[in-house]
């Protein structure tokens, strides 16, 4: 290479080739300008020699194992995370309110107190994703929410539901944010929005089984007159929760460096290598500084934590406003409890609906934000009709409940999206830590907009769903035009300095277009008087995007 070859390389950042709507980032790192803290996988690929060859049917059966693995009980997690958590909007249809001598905004209070909970756990939890394998962190979480939920049956007035709702949060704080960085650290980028989708597919199974379940139970529970129907509802959820423990603790992973299902051959060196495309590497056990303090000079985060707080405010699962106070809207159209109870099921089927369709939209035109930005538009015109249709028309009114539901697709897109420019162990999880702090800010506003005195009908509470809405399509519509700018800013850098300007993002392409983009890539790299080994050296270094 000539010596101004080698001036450009010395002056170049590595490259994350990405998605069009996710920032740029520059092209070869030399080893000397990366962190010195090398992440875990890159240690054990080191030891191999850098590399190891595999068949695309080998690659197939590590994924297939890590999707049994890994995929199934993240899904049965978020499952019964979501049961669990919506027990309390489905024991309001039993009139816990009147059962438990609730008054004024204490119902609500109970749905925001979970939220609360969360925020103040938020900081422990990011530091503790870093330092504590991950598996033990969830398990140890997911068991003790199990056991307060139980409990919570043997709560009967605001202030013993409050300790035991509070509790909840405390617990459950850590399972969104660990669910993001164990899908980063198993799969490449085409592959993690499916299995995103996945359990949040699974969330909304809750939604579908759930009533059910809870009108069963909550029926039972009448007849016997041994119990008030909203224990047994928490009691029952609490126990099948318990009952799905063992099957996580066997299944779930730290890991790929010490996952044991992958001791098979190269099956390890394999599910490390597939993800050098990423250029996020997996997982670093250290807490780095510099990364903590890039994460807030970082505008993106800012714009992040604007859209997760305006998604979470009017809805999210059962958790902010209309979802906590779903039972009691739709009871308001003057339905009685058991067909209250079973307008909640088609919430979730609508949700699975939304979530495969806006998916695989997303994927075709691999553009992340005009498929929010729609999506954004429906619950509005749902919201709206709620405050304007005449209460004499309940097939209209819960027509336009319905339409209010396509808010299921925003969450699980804005999952990903958010954390696709982020690059370094404390970064990503900081970043995550951020979005779910305005995400936990949101549900604790969500229900209290929703006034006691305003029931059924709660125009203030719809209202301000229909503001929060609004301004999501703003900062969505925003973020795209903003991700688009920076990526024409590094295409001018990269053109500077005599590289390709167009650099495609390997790790959202299908194994066989992956193949074919590489002759093209070595071609490229070529011309601009490198290797193609010089294209994404520092891929397992814990890099962030802007190093």
């Amino acid at each position: 290479m000539s010596a101004k070859g080698h001036e450009q390389v010395d002056q170049l950042e590595k490259d994350i080739p990405t998605h069009q709507d996710v920032v740029d980032v520059e092209v070869a790192a030399p080893k000397y300008a990366a962190n010195t803290q090398l992440d875990d996988a890159a240690k054990l690929l080191a030891e191999a020699g850098g590399h190891v060859e595999y068949t695309r049917a080998e690659g197939r059966r590590v994924l297939r194992k890590i999707d049994l693995y890994v995929c199934l009980p993240m899904c049965l997690v978020y499952f019964i995370q979501q049961m669990d958590k919506s027990s309390l909007s489905w024991s309001a249809v039993f009139s816990i309110q009147a059962e438990a001598h609730l008054v004024g905004v204490e119902y609500s209070w109970l749905s925001s107190c979970v939220y609360v909970a969360q925020l103040v756990c938020q900081p422990l939890s990011a530091y503790a994703l870093i330092v504590f394998p991950v598996k033990y962190w969830v398990v140890f979480n997911y068991a003790c929410w199990s056991i307060v939920t139980c409990c919570t049956a043997a709560a009967h007035n605001f202030a013993s539901l409050l300790i035991c709702r509070i509790l909840l949060g405390a617990f459950e704080a850590t399972i969104l944010p660990s669910f993001i960085l164990i899908t980063q650290m198993w799969w490449i980028r085409r592959e993690q929005s499916y299995r995103t989708i996945a359990y949040q597919i699974a969330n909304s199974c809750a939604g579908l089984f759930g009533p059910l379940l809870s009108y069963a139970v909550g029926k039972a529970a009448q007849n016997s007159n041994t119990i008030k129907p909203y224990s047994g509802i928490f009691l029952f959820m609490g126990c099948i929760s318990l009952g799905f423990l063992p099957i996580v603790w066997f299944l779930l992973p730290n890991s790929p460096t010490t996952a044991k299902f992958l001791r098979h051959g190269n099956d390890r060196l394999i599910a490390i290598d597939r993800l050098k495309d990423n250029n996020t590497g997996t997982k670093a056990s250290k807490f780095k500084w510099d990364q903590f303090w890039e994460t807030y000079r970082d505008p993106k985060t800012y714009m992040w934590a604007g859209m997760w707080f305006c998604a979470a405010t009017p809805a999210t699962s059962q958790s902010g406003g209309i979802g906590a106070f779903g039972g009691l809207i739709t009871k308001g159209f003057g339905f009685n409890t058991f067909n209250t109870i079973l307008m909640q099921m088609p919430l979730g089927a609508i949700g699975i609906i939304i979530l495969l369709t806006a998916i695989y939209i997303t994927n075709k035109i691999k553009l992340r934000w005009p498929v929010l930005a729609v999506l954004t538009l429906f619950p509005i015109a749902g919201a709206v009709a709620l405050t304007q249709v005449p209460r004499d028309e309940p097939g209209a009114l819960m027509a336009a409940y319905y339409i209010t539901a396509f808010f299921t697709g925003i969450q699980p897109l804005l999952i990903s999206w958010c954390n696709l420019s982020a690059g370094g162990t404390t970064k990503r999880v900081c970043t995550t830590g951020d979005m779910f702090a305005a995400l936990t800010v949101g549900n604790v506003v969500g229900p209290q907009v929703y006034l006691a005195r305003e029931a059924p009908k709660y125009f203030t509470g719809l209202y301000v769903d229909i503001a929060c809405w609004c301004i999501e399509f703003i900062l969505v519509v925003s973020m795209g035009f903003y991700l688009g700018r920076l990526n024409k800013r590094q295409e001018e850098r990269r053109v500077a300095m005599g590289l390709p300007r167009d650099i495609k993002d390997m790790s959202i392409m299908s194994t066989v277009e992956a193949e074919a983009y590489k002759v093209e890539l070595a071609a490229m790299m070529a011309s601009a008087g490198l290797s193609i080994d010089q294209f994404n050296p520092a891929s397992f270094d814990d890099m962030t995007d802007f190093e």
